[in-house]
């Protein structure tokens, strides 16, 4: 009973605190160029640069942070993360030259980078058995939900371009995540290691890492999944007002759109998901399901302006919603699933590398093929998704030692190897590390 009423506790905190970090990124990467033009005299090239670096110098940060995680458990180091975005905040609020935005930003990217290494080991500790696909998937649908709400927020206060307006978004992002993290140190609780024994601390788990690598080939297929999520914010604005010549205003309908359905339906689809097919099953299908998105919009430019091209290009969308439902959380899952006991912490923030790398990778992708077609994009990205759904299966295979279950494996949690996550690994020379 008393664990009953302590994961009850911690079912809603951890998503209150995603709830809050969404809704924080919502409302600040809209309204952070305009503040810091605000408040300091640098140029859009200047502002853009330091924070660009910024977020680079965090780069480092996933590593570090995984292995604390499993020193200590994740839950300590995500409630640093959180005190370290508030701070960063608080920092903004005094920024008036280079220098002070440079710190101030370098102290929230570390925050953020150090939040989202060790969340999804806080869930994956937390859930239990078949409840992690559902708790990967409710932090898919509020972590939508929440940046979705910021984004409109956003949208309000720079329609009154006021400068106090700005200063008061930025310390109500500060106090939101002080907020956040003062609900997971009272409410979520500090779960015991597997065994009862300590928590790892060998210096050798980011050398076996290294030397893991079906979960390495892993963070790569990941990469390309996650460029076809990041591909939509990125490809298209420019490709529905550019390439199309379509109206701006359906760019926010579409984007409303997929927000909209991922934040209210994915743990539905998860939940169907996982009863027909394996983790690497959903995340093949995810990946189907994109590369037909892919080709549904190239082929849009066959399409008059017009209505029919608005209509047609909105049920295309829905493709991407579906893909991203259906991929991410059994693609969570799955990293935390393979991951070796004790070492979680040190695996999912690895993990990570898979969505920074998209992030960084997309965009001059996009850049470079449009400036050779407008329809080239589309299919060179509908083929990584393609390439991304035939590696998947039998990656599985190698990650969880058999053959991917079908209906009813989400009802079972397989024990993972002691070594590097892989039992076909386990029989190589040097896989494990040293």
């Amino acid at each position: 009973m008393r664990r009953a009423r302590v994961r009850e506790k911690a079912a809603w905190a951890i998503p209150a605190a995603l709830a809050v970090d969404a809704l924080g990124t919502g409302l600040y990467l809209p309204l952070s160029m305009v503040y810091f033009l605000a408040v300091t005299d640098l140029t859009e090239a200047g502002v853009g640069t330091l924070l660009t670096a910024a977020t680079a110098c965090s780069l480092l940060v996933p590593l570090p942070a995984g292995r604390l995680a499993d020193r200590f458990g994740p839950r300590p180091v995500v409630i640093a993360g959180q005190l370290l975005q508030a701070a960063g905040f608080f920092l903004y609020l005094g920024v008036s030259s280079p220098l002070s935005l440079f710190l101030a930003a370098l102290v929230e990217a570390v925050g953020l980078r150090t939040y989202w290494s060790t969340i999804f080991t806080l869930i994956a500790e937390q859930a239990e058995g078949a409840d992690t696909d559902q708790w990967f998937a409710r932090a898919g649908m509020i972590r939508a939900a929440g940046t979705g709400a910021g984004t409109v927020l956003a949208g309000l206060l720079l329609a009154l371009a006021s400068e106090r307006a700005y200063r008061g978004m930025v310390l109500a992002d500060a106090l939101s995540f002080v907020a956040a993290a003062s609900a997971v140190a009272l409410l979520v609780p500090r779960a015991r290691p597997a065994g009862g024994g300590p928590r790892g601390t060998s210096p050798a788990g980011v050398r076996q890492l290294l030397g893991n690598r079906p979960y390495l080939t892993l963070i790569g297929v990941n990469v390309l999944f996650n460029i076809c999520t990041v591909f939509l914010a990125v490809a298209v604005p420019v490709y529905v007002t550019r390439g199309l010549r379509a109206p701006g205003w359906a760019v926010g309908i579409f984007l409303t759109i997929t927000t909209v359905v991922v934040a209210t339906c994915t743990a539905e689809v998860t939940r169907r998901a996982r009863r027909r097919t394996s983790r690497g099953g959903a995340m093949a299908w995810g990946g189907r399901l994109w590369a037909a998105w892919c080709a549904a919009a190239a082929l849009a430019v066959l399409l008059p302006r017009g209505p029919l091209l608005i209509g047609y290009l909105t049920l295309a969308m829905l493709l991407w919603a579906a893909a991203e439902m259906t991929h991410g959380p059994a693609s969570n899952a799955l990293a935390a699933q393979a991951a070796p006991e004790g070492m979680q912490g040190t695996y999912l923030a690895a993990f990570q590398y898979a969505f920074a790398t998209a992030d960084m990778v997309t965009p001059a992708l996009f850049g470079v093929l449009y400036g050779v077609d407008r329809v080239l994009p589309w299919a060179a990205v509908g083929g990584l998704a393609l390439t991304a759904s035939l590696a998947i299966r039998p990656l599985e295979r190698r990650l969880t030692g058999g053959p991917p279950a079908g209906g009813g494996e989400a009802g079972r949690s397989p024990k993972r190897p002691k070594g590097d996550g892989s039992r076909e690994a386990l029989g190589r020379p040097g896989a494990g590390g040293s």
